[in-house]
């Protein structure tokens, strides 16, 4: 049996022929920039979120830059986000010309450390962005209470995180994006809700700042020769609207598969006790956009089930503060206790919406047989 990491042929043959229809329509249209089937995709995307303004861009680097450019981040002003997270959180924040702050990550939910966050903030803290990491959401209750006693802004990296929940000590269930003054998303085709290239999205409840984040992604203007100011070209296309506008009927439904093939690895995999499975805190409710174990043995066992035709990832290999692109930082892996140890151990299962219960039980059977043998 070969069992692929991610299966997007599969997904794809199941709403081939309204992708078809959705990308037929905007080629007759001839409306491939900002058409309607964009304006259609941000008015959808706000009512899933339950955030009244979405302002759609070219991808989720972007949409976390224009974000935070939005907020008037700039040179002499410092972002924090977590330590483990691919690095296009810290250089989206980077090239707004702040000094990116690494917070280190928990070590049961892997996302942002609210208590290292605090330790972190000093008098040029203007942002804090927690990254809701593999689809389940950070603790938003203790970093909205951190950000309003210090008078910053939260920006949530929400890339991972398409609908996940987060009950809030009220009681309240809260969608991720529904937090910070703004919040990114990508739909990078890998993602759970994904386009068929690039693109992404902001969101906010803030009328203002969904105008700035317009302009700044359309050359600083919302009409057609009107700049206010130099901006950037970042711009959905509409044929990868159309894809969305397709695919966002089915998030919900696939975001419960996912959460079945968790559940059924979390079941068979429970008495292997040289792996330590995921954590998911009482006040959360994941959409399992990856399935991330720790593992002893980790790249032996990555080897053995490679060998065995099931392909796995590794998220993430280096802390962020560890890369040779934050050299400059001259951060030690000790600063970063929890992500530098993550790094060693952690590995991504198969887990995709159309996985069978035969694919499942393969990829279990095999992480036992590599622990069991001689």
């Amino acid at each position: 049996m070969i069992v692929p990491f991610l299966d997007l042929k599969k997904q794809i043959s199941s709403i081939r022929h309204e992708i078809d229809l959705a990308v037929k329509r905007v080629i007759n249209s001839a409306s491939f920039i900002q058409g309607k089937e964009v304006g259609i995709f941000e008015k959808e995307f706000s009512k899933l979120i339950g955030v009244p303004y979405t302002v759609s861009v070219g991808n989720g680097t972007d949409a976390l830059f224009i974000a935070l450019k939005s907020l008037g981040v700039g040179r002499g002003d410092e972002v924090i986000t977590a330590a483990n997270s691919f690095i296009a959180t810290a250089e989206a924040i980077t090239a707004t010309g702040a000094k990116v702050v690494f917070a280190d990550v928990c070590a049961d939910s892997y996302n942002i450390n609210p208590d290292d966050v605090e330790r972190k903030i000093s008098g040029k803290t203007k942002v804090i962005v927690p990254v809701h990491l593999f689809g389940q959401m950070a603790d938003m209750d203790k970093v909205v209470k951190i950000a309003g006693n210090n008078k910053i802004f939260v920006v949530e990296d929400a890339a991972q995180a398409h609908l996940s929940r987060y009950k809030e000590r009220s009681g309240a269930w809260r969608i991720a994006g529904s937090f910070g003054s703004m919040a990114i998303f990508s739909f990078y085709p890998g993602k759970n809700l994904g386009a068929f290239g690039d693109a992404g999205a902001i969101v906010t409840d803030d009328i203002e700042l969904a105008n700035k984040a317009k302009m700044f992604a359309n050359h600083g203007r919302l009409s057609k020769f009107k700049h206010e100011f130099e901006g950037f070209n970042s711009r959905m296309d509409s044929i990868q609207a159309a894809v969305l506008n397709v695919k966002i009927n089915y998030l919900s439904r696939w975001n419960e598969n996912r959460k079945k093939v968790a559940l059924k690895y979390l079941d068979c995999l429970k008495d292997v006790t040289q792996i330590k499975l995921p954590e998911v805190s009482e006040n959360c409710d994941p959409v399992w956009h990856l399935f991330v174990i720790r593992a002893e043995k980790r790249d032996k066992l990555q080897s053995f089930l490679k060998a065995n035709g099931i392909s796995t990832g590794i998220h993430y290999p280096v802390a962020l503060p560890n890369l040779p692109a934050y050299k400059y930082l001259k951060h030690k892996p000790e600063d970063f206790p929890v992500a530098s140890s993550l790094a060693k151990q952690i590995l991504s299962l198969p887990l995709f919406p159309e996985m069978t219960n035969q694919q499942i039980e393969f990829v279990c059977s095999n992480i036992k047989k590599f622990y069991t043998q001689k």
